[in-house]
């Protein structure tokens, strides 16, 4: 496993540019910066319920829409989990959370697998949380899913607020992330998988 487990990614293109720090194994700090507030918002809470330091700082063509930058900080992000992870010896390798937001109910289930997949079961009744259009958080969790080359299904057991259900749906990626990323006791250093890799 590697030690530390940090990764910096920078991703520039000509319509954002980028700069991703991760530690896996830090304390929930967080520096967020994307220019877009409730993007803001949900990743400071990614950060802190997984334990993960994460430093983000994007800059990007809002004047046009939040598309891309959302998506490509969904890419740096992945990209930064995946090196952070290294080859994935000795981690729990699955992980699963459901996370309660007030009405609303999401559930998380992660395997870092290195296959990348997103099932995206949400709905949200409206279509914006205050300026970010809510079909960009399916393209910000693929986006990650791809890059940090994970499994993900995201499930919205109940709830109606789109704050809520935003929120509850971070929350709950967080916390599998976490038990998925952590290292297991039992495991003595192994790749958990029959394969030999990951």
């Amino acid at each position: 496993m590697n030690s530390p487990r940090t990764a910096t990614v920078h991703r520039a293109t000509s319509e954002t540019d980028i700069t991703v720090t991760i530690n896996l194994d830090g304390t929930g700090q967080t520096r967020i910066d994307t220019g877009i507030g409730f993007l803001d918002h949900m990743l400071t809470a990614l950060g802190r319920h997984s334990m993960c330091d994460l430093d983000i700082v994007a800059k990007g063509d809002l004047h046009i829409d939040y598309h891309h930058t959302v998506e490509d900080t969904g890419i740096a992000l992945g990209k930064a989990f995946a090196q952070a992870i290294g080859d994935k010896r000795g981690i729990r390798r699955y992980g699963s959370a459901t996370v309660p937001l007030d009405e609303a109910l999401c559930e998380a289930v992660v395997d870092i697998s290195g296959r990348p997949f997103l099932a995206w079961s949400v709905t949200f009744g409206r279509d914006k949380i205050g300026e970010m259009d809510t079909e960009l958080f399916e393209e910000f969790f693929r986006a990650f899913a791809m890059s940090a080359l994970v499994t993900l299904h995201v499930i919205q057991r109940a709830g109606h607020n789109c704050h809520h259900i935003a929120e509850a749906a971070f929350k709950a990626l967080a916390r599998a992330l976490r038990t998925a990323s952590e290292p297991d006791p039992r495991a003595g250093g192994i790749i958990p998988s029959t394969k030999g890799s990951l």
